[in-house]
């Protein structure tokens, strides 16, 4: 009610002539989705204050009615329903998440990885991956779509011209009239004035879509640092592993080497130097299995990078990777406004509330401003003097006729398709807390198996020892020492992989929990 008084307040003012500051300020005050409008009234107020000082008193009423229109316009409403967050349910921590304190997601990635080598992937891969040039790319398509969504709230001015130089044969030229045989230049206007809001739900479904686009671009640059980071400690590990596998691969050629001549001393039968000989197979072909990963993982990794396969430099060990002691997940309620990937879904969402609205305003009469003006002579020398020009203005309506059903069906399309987007956020956060939880309890239990797994070494390279020593004193054969040997390169293997897995659960929280930017930071600041 407060709203329709201003109106009526500034509709007077107009009529009455009364031109003051108060007029413009009180269309100010009002609270609408646009303030496109709010400038053209102002516009149009204006020259209507020019032009009704010398205009005859026809024109001075025609030019106020018309003056009427946008004001008219802003007390439309918009068809459809509102954009409104949805509620959801959050516990009041993470279910695993015993340490408070600020979130791991709040670092900055170079502040969380601290690899110099790791660094400078990253940000090879955050100027040169091909995926996120393609996201780049895509926000700025969806700019320029949300720039001509927005140009439906401006007048459509076009103009044409005609000039029979080659000549006429037959017909007529009368001037004032813009036939093919007459010199005539023109311009016509067609503006929709947006009573039931189409056009401001759609802006609001184009503004929405290209929001969209840009949580798009950051995910992608949050999955383009944990892959690269991820990468790069499977070839750490492959590095440990390969180096492993050499090492036991020189143990056993050693074995079958003495086995060998064992066997020609009648010390020991055939199969143990089979046996042997089974373990020296076993760990060449676990080294060129692994040489094949390492290769097969650079490749992975120089595709990130946005290059061609080529070998990639490595300066630390897998076991001199800086991980912060403590990694709290923050609350449960930051999720929501952290995570790209769920306010993508949030914006995808509001673009289909948008929309039911602008499918349910397309189902209502269009009213519009009509007009040209021109001028038009059969001689091209009498094309400016008076009684050449030609011109007209009012108002236009359409409305569907036969095909209004098809448009109560492009609605219910609309509504089904807001379902979705809703449906499609919901599971969006869902699959968000349950990759927290699972990083939670990675990290949480990785703690107690890497303990256990250091042990197993040690007490695997202590039981070397002695079965060689007594392998050595005669007092057991050499199967204790070839056992011994087998499940400490096993343990070692699964102490290599627990070591990587460890820094892999890091990155995980930290890309489960949205880390690496904030949504008042620029772009320069995610790029670095």
């Amino acid at each position: 009610m407060k709203t329709l008084t201003l109106f009526t307040v500034a509709k007077n003012k107009i009529l009455s002539g009364k031109r003051n500051l108060t007029t413009v300020k009180l269309l100010i005050r009002v609270d609408i989705n646009t303030k496109v409008y709010v400038i053209l009234v102002i516009l149009i107020y204006t020259v209507t204050s020019r032009y009704l000082q010398c205009s005859h008193k026809k024109m001075q009423r025609w030019i106020r009615q018309l003056s009427i229109l946008p004001i008219l316009l802003l007390t439309a409403c918009a068809m459809g329903p509102d954009f409104i967050r949805p509620q959801v349910e959050t516990a009041e921590k993470f279910r695993l998440s015993e340490m408070e304190g600020e979130s791991i997601a709040n670092m900055r990635w170079w502040e969380l990885l601290q690899d110099e080598t790791l660094q400078h992937l990253i940000r090879q891969a955050l100027q040169e991956n091909k995926d996120l040039k393609r996201a780049i790319a895509s926000v700025e398509e969806f700019q320029a779509r949300s720039r001509i969504a927005f140009m439906d709230f401006v007048p459509n001015i076009d103009y044409d011209a005609s000039a029979p130089v080659f000549g006429t044969l037959g017909g007529f030229g009368i001037p004032g009239f813009p036939t093919p045989f007459n010199y005539f230049g023109r311009t016509t206007l067609n503006w929709e004035i947006d009573i039931w809001g189409r056009i401001r739900r759609s802006n609001e479904a184009a503004r929405a879509e290209l929001m969209a686009r840009e949580e798009n671009r950051r995910a992608i640059i949050l999955a383009l640092i944990s892959a690269v980071a991820q990468s790069y400690f499977d070839l750490l590990q492959f590095d440990i592993q390969l180096d492993i596998a050499h090492r036991a691969l020189s143990s056993w050629e050693e074995s079958v080497a003495i086995s060998r001549a064992q066997l020609q001393g009648g010390i020991i039968s055939r199969l143990d130097l089979d046996q042997f000989e089974a373990e020296r197979a076993n760990a060449a072909s676990r080294v060129a299995e692994l040489e094949r990963r390492v290769v097969q993982k650079e490749n992975e990794l120089s595709v990130l990078l946005g290059r061609n396969p080529v070998a990639i430099a490595r300066r630390h060990l897998l076991t001199e990777q800086v991980i912060p002691p403590e990694v709290p997940a923050g609350l449960p309620s930051e999720l929501l406004q952290r995570r790209p990937d769920i306010l993508q879904a949030e914006q995808a969402l509001a673009a289909a509330t948008a929309r039911i609205g602008a499918a349910k305003a397309a189902r209502f009469p269009k009213l519009s401003i009509t007009g040209f003006l021109g001028v038009a002579s059969p001689a091209l020398s009498n094309l400016l003097l008076s009684g050449s020009e030609f011109g007209v203005g009012g108002l236009g309506l359409a409305g569907p006729l036969l095909n209004a059903q098809s448009l109560g069906f492009e609605q219910r399309a609309a509504e089904a398709q807001a379902k979705q987007a809703l449906a499609q956020y919901e599971q969006t956060i869902l699959i968000a807390f349950k990759e927290v939880e699972d990083a939670l309890v990675a990290i949480r239990t990785i703690g107690e198996q890497l303990k256990a797994q250091r042990q197993q070494v040690e007490a695997l390279h202590s039981a070397l020892r002695v079965a060689d020593l007594r392998y050595q004193g005669g007092i057991t054969s050499y199967v204790d020492v070839l056992l011994a040997k087998r499940n400490l390169f096993d343990a070692e293997f699964s102490l290599s992989a627990a070591q990587r897995f460890h820094l892999v659960s890091v990155v995980q929280l930290y890309n489960a929990l949205g880390g690496g930017w904030a949504p008042e930071n620029s772009r320069d600041h995610e790029t670095r």
